[in-house]
């Protein structure tokens, strides 16, 4: 069953139950109210009676006539009997003895007594007189009470059967408006596939589950096209960056036996092949680097953690390999709470990730010192790593994070142009941004920002 059809149904059987719980409630009163009011008037008739038959001799001609006209009018089925001492009938003839004993009895000892029998219904008094003690019985059947209650058990039943067929028919409706989001939801991922991994469920405006899920689902999309795009990236280009240094490898060696070479030619020839052998150092261990990422980017466990002590954990790196003054940390702001500095990352694939900007920057600015500002307050953290290196071209600015991709004015320097991408994608895991202002020959500025918004 759909869950619009089991929501329909949830719907209806609780609105149907607390309606027929006060409809049950309801008829019970009106039950309750018709009966009490027909033992009344019988009661009534109990009392007339004792007018007509043991007051007679008490009141006036006037009076007695009024009593006895209001006893002709006799209600429906109504019998009605007076009994003496002895049990026996008085005033009216009861050859059949309508009442047993056993009733009479009972009507003496309690002094009045109100009963149901089938659908008749039955008022006893007991009247003590100058004659005597007497014992009134009146019974009659409420038919008029009978067709009011029967008219209203046929409105209950009918308005029941119109509010539970109205109330599925709107629980329906709101429950196929309510999911309808989540339809839609569904015939997006379905259009999403291993070739599209870019494309996105709409999350909506609202704040609700649904939303929550489609937000969730992007998220998972995200880190699948991320996998994805490593994988590629690392399949596409791998065998392209190294085949290019050892066919160059390769080709000098190949040439050096085949031909006498002065010692000059040589050195040469053997300069080449040191440069081609970095190069292909560089490539591998890039290559490394991006298949750890990529090993590591979708199973990243998360834990807290404290960014300053992350950038110290990295300069005390960098003292060791460049010297004490090679990397220069200027904190610009810091929180009253230390809690403020945590975010919840992965510390190996951080620490490659300003390892990667730190080190280019040294690279680039022919082992000068580097600069890394950092502030934080209660809205973000950011880390600025400063150079005063060659500088980035504006031609490159936006395509120096692709794979692979080297500026113009970089090939001088050894590299695979692996770092900035693997960098990339590994502040975006952990939902930061990155940014690059460069001026071309006087250094470039790569921000780090994580917002906690």
């Amino acid at each position: 069953m759909k869950i619009k059809d089991r929501l329909s149904l949830y719907f209806t059987l609780i609105g149907s139950g607390i309606l027929l719980a006060v409809m049950v409630s309801l008829y019970i009163s009106v039950y309750t109210i018709v009966h009490n009011d027909f033992y009344t008037h019988l009661n009534d008739r109990a009392n007339v009676a004792a007018q007509v038959y043991l007051k007679a001799d008490e009141i006036s001609p006037d009076s007695l006539t009024q009593v006895r006209n209001r006893f002709s009018k006799n209600l429906h089925g109504e019998v009605t009997r007076i009994y003496d001492d002895r049990n026996s009938a008085a005033f009216i003839k009861d050859d059949e003895q309508y009442w047993q004993e056993k009733t009479i009895k009972n009507v003496r000892r309690y002094k009045h007594l109100e009963y149901a029998n089938q659908n008749r219904q039955v008022v006893g008094n007991y009247y003590k007189d100058n004659q005597g003690n007497f014992v009134i019985l009146v019974s009659a059947v409420d038919q008029t009470g009978k067709r009011q209650l029967d008219s209203i058990l046929e409105a209950m039943i009918v308005v029941f059967l119109i509010v539970t067929i109205t109330l599925f028919l709107v629980s329906r409706w709101l429950a196929q408006s309510t999911l309808s989001p989540i339809k839609s939801v569904v015939r997006q991922m379905q259009l999403i596939k291993s070739t599209n991994l870019h494309l996105r469920v709409d999350e909506g405006k609202g704040k609700d589950e649904i939303s929550e899920l489609a937000n969730n689902f992007n998220r998972l999309l995200e880190h699948l096209e991320n996998a994805f795009e490593l994988q590629r990236t690392y399949v596409a280009n791998a065998s392209h960056e190294l085949r290019t240094p050892i066919t160059s490898i390769i080709g000098e060696v190949e040439l050096a036996l085949n031909k006498e070479r002065s010692p000059g030619e040589t050195k040469k020839t053997l300069q080449l092949v040191l440069e081609e052998s970095e190069r292909l150092r560089d490539t591998i261990s890039g290559l490394m680097e991006l298949a750890q990422v990529d090993m590591d980017y979708t199973i990243a466990q998360q834990s807290p953690i404290r960014m300053d002590e992350l950038l110290w954990d990295v300069q005390a790196y960098w003292v060791n390999k460049a010297g004490a003054e090679a990397l220069q940390i200027n904190i610009e702001h810091m929180p009253d709470d230390e809690a403020m500095l945590t975010i919840p990352a992965n510390y190996q694939l951080l620490f490659i990730a300003l390892n990667n900007l730190i080190g280019n920057a040294f690279k680039f600015s022919s082992q000068q010192p580097v600069k890394c500002n950092f502030y934080a307050d209660e809205i973000l953290i950011r880390m600025q790593i400063v150079d005063s290196g060659i500088g980035i071209p504006k031609e490159d600015l936006d395509l120096v994070f692709k794979s692979f991709y080297r500026a113009t004015n970089s090939h001088n320097f050894v590299g695979s142009g692996i770092g900035l991408y693997v960098t990339q994608k590994i502040i975006q895991l952990f939902k930061g941004t990155l940014q690059v202002e460069s001026v071309e020959g006087r250094g470039t500025a790569i921000t780090i920002q994580f917002n906690r918004n």
